[in-house]
């Protein structure tokens, strides 16, 4: 039997940030993102013999383990072993001999939430083939902990909660650890505006977000007051962006999208650099009214907001740039897997 799984990546409109501990912890979190229809993929085929392989295609690495309930978190694949090694441990179940193979249409700090996406997929993956009692916010909150927990790696919590629901999303992080995640009915025709306004723009770039979110927490937790109020308005802006989304209104969007990035850069030094301002002064030359890095900073994916009539101006002065526009559409749906009997 094989075993497929895929979830959805997403963009950070509004709020990101505020879902990071210890920030979310005191003051609580308000995110608002939507999932496009760049995707983490994952196979699970049963094998004969004693063994465990995992392999990521995209990253051209593979390690195979002898099968036992717990294979050693090494630094080689460990979101895969991670997740095997939860699932095992947590469900009682008997582990089996696979081929766990995955990829991912985004490279990894790419700020397109790509490595939690990843831990998502193929936890759903083992949901599917184990038949696991979990839930999307079940799977969601395992996958938080494996990774933020299990393997103490930074970050947030969107991400995850982002992948297991998909779509338009108003999310809210509680103090208490709770999450509550509002899905957005939001009209055909603002969505198809919003793809006519949006220019998503990838650096070339890829980075580690540790080092910028371990600055951000160090700012709370020592009560730097300028990085505190900035991150007070970037969660308001989760509450407006959700307003304006709702009502179609475009130009207030990008002018939100706008200012919430200005705030964001004054959470870590790291977060904006002279290859995206230099993108940055491109797209605005060219007709873009509004910018935003994807995710933590420092690389990765661009949001440009522009009038649609600009749009193709905006596009062909970031396709002159080192880095290359990425075309895309929203998606409806978060994580899901299915089933092959051969």
């Amino acid at each position: 039997m094989i075993v497929r799984s895929k979830a959805p990546l997403r963009l950070g409109f509004a709020g990101g940030g505020s879902d990071v501990s210890p920030y979310s912890d005191i003051y609580g979190g308000l995110v608002l993102n939507a999932t496009i229809n760049l995707y983490a993929y994952c196979t699970i085929e049963e094998t004969a013999g004693d063994s465990i392989t995992f392999q990521a295609t995209d990253l051209g690495q593979s390690c195979t383990c002898p099968l036992a309930a717990e294979v050693p978190v090494d630094g080689i694949l460990d979101l895969h072993k991670g997740v095997f090694n939860r699932v095992i441990k947590d469900f009682g179940v008997q582990p089996r001999a696979c081929r766990i193979t995955t990829y991912s249409d985004a490279p990894a700090g790419s700020g397109l939430g790509s490595s939690s996406t990843m831990v998502v997929c193929i936890l759903k993956a083992f949901v599917e083939w184990y038949n696991l009692p979990m839930g999307d916010y079940e799977i969601a909150r395992l996958a938080w902990q494996i990774e933020r927990v299990d393997l103490g790696l930074s970050g947030g919590k969107q991400d995850q909660y982002a992948a297991a629901f998909g779509g338009f999303n108003f999310m809210e992080f509680l103090p208490d650890g709770n999450v509550i995640v509002n899905p957005l009915r939001v009209k055909r025709w603002i969505v198809d505006e919003l793809e006519s306004s949006i220019v998503l723009y990838y650096t070339g770039a890829s980075r580690s977000s540790a080092a910028i979110i371990e600055e951000q927490k160090k700012n709370t937790s020592s009560g730097n007051e300028d990085a505190i109020q900035a991150m007070h308005r970037i969660r308001q802006s989760a509450i407006d962006m959700k307003r304006v989304l709702l009502e179609g209104n475009v130009s207030g969007f990008s002018a939100i999208l706008g200012k919430a990035w200005e705030d964001k850069k004054k959470m870590a030094s790291a977060i904006s650099n002279p290859m995206i301002q230099e993108a940055f002064d491109a797209a605005f030359a060219a007709g873009a009214v509004a910018g935003k890095v994807s995710g933590a900073g420092g690389g990765g994916f661009i949001i440009f907001m522009t009038d649609p009539a600009k749009r193709r101006l905006v596009i062909n002065a970031l396709n002159a740039m080192p880095g290359q526009v990425v075309g895309f559409q929203f998606s409806e749906g978060g994580t899901h897997g299915w089933k092959i009997f051969v």
